[in-house]
């Protein structure tokens, strides 16, 4: 009787829940056995694994993969290592510290197409951006980032909207340190760098695993800027396979293969999110 009471009052909430993320799971994969484009609407018969084979031989599959890839451990390396540094910069209390920690903290709250855009017209147009008219101030040739470095450059974007997170997370980390150890050790004679290295990083490997669990799903989907600045070029340079899949659903009009697309991209967060909650475990069991 203790235990059907909770339960009872739990089902609603779960039964919403299994709705909400397993009924479009089962839509997707019905989609991805049926041969369905929007430009022949009508019946939609079985296609086996044709789609999945059409949507893995595209010519776009292994350059989108790989960027995928090169995106999401370049995003998340510069974020740990820049929050992390930041964290510590502005952990100690300095005039003005909780205006710096509101600014540091803002480019988070900026909508995805804003930042893009924000970036593309203001930072680096070859004519009239900031980095184009620091590099006249130092005599040097303006580069055009969109056409030179496409991926750079979607890389620079999403690291500087996802910094302040990671900054925020490590933050919060370094004021549960104890600070009577840290005063202990400075008594002890133990100067910042070895602070650092035997107090500091190892307080901070839960916030480390938390930051890459957090960012590795969010950044398996980048869509907004890449749509607004290159859109996937040019060639394949920035494609990336959640913009793959937004190319076979509404440039194609092939349901079918972007949702075997789906399925896939669905698969891959979770590996990866097998594997993160492992460390994160073995993180916390210690």
């Amino acid at each position: 009787m203790k235990r059907l009471i909770p339960r009872t009052l739990l089902t609603p909430a779960v039964l919403s829940i299994a709705i909400i993320s397993i009924v479009p799971l089962l839509i997707t994969l019905y989609y991805s056995l049926v041969k369905f484009s929007l430009l022949a609407p009508g019946d939609h018969p079985f296609h086996g694994l044709e789609n999945f084979y059409f949507f893995f031989t595209d010519g776009a599959f292994v350059p989108a993969l790989h960027n995928t890839f090169v995106l999401m451990f370049s995003v998340m390396l510069i974020t740990v290592l820049g929050g992390a540094a930041l964290g510590l910069l502005i952990n100690e209390a300095f005039p003005g510290r909780a205006i710096v920690r509101v600014l540091l903290i803002s480019p988070f709250l900026v909508m995805p197409a804003v930042n893009s855009l924000m970036w593309k017209n203001m930072l680096l147009n070859p004519i009239y951006g900031l980095f184009a008219q620091v590099s006249h101030l130092l005599g040097q040739t303006p580069i055009d980032w969109l056409s030179e470095y496409p991926l750079l450059s979607i890389v620079m974007m999403v690291s500087w909207q996802w910094l302040p997170f990671a900054c925020l997370i490590f933050m919060t980390a370094l004021q549960s340190m104890d600070r009577e150890q840290l005063e202990a050790a400075g008594m002890d004679g133990a100067n910042y760098l070895q602070q650092l290295r035997y107090l500091y990083i190892p307080h901070l490997g839960r916030a480390v695993s938390v930051v890459l669990m957090i960012e590795m799903i969010f950044l398996l989907s980048v869509f907004a800027e890449i749509f607004t600045t290159t859109g996937g070029g040019p060639g394949f340079d920035t494609t990336t396979i959640t913009f793959m899949i937004y190319q076979q659903a509404l440039q194609s009009y092939d349901i079918g293969a972007a949702s075997a697309g789906a399925l896939f991209a669905v698969l891959l967060a979770n590996i990866a999110a097998f594997f993160l909650m492992r460390v994160i475990g073995k993180n916390l069991a210690k």
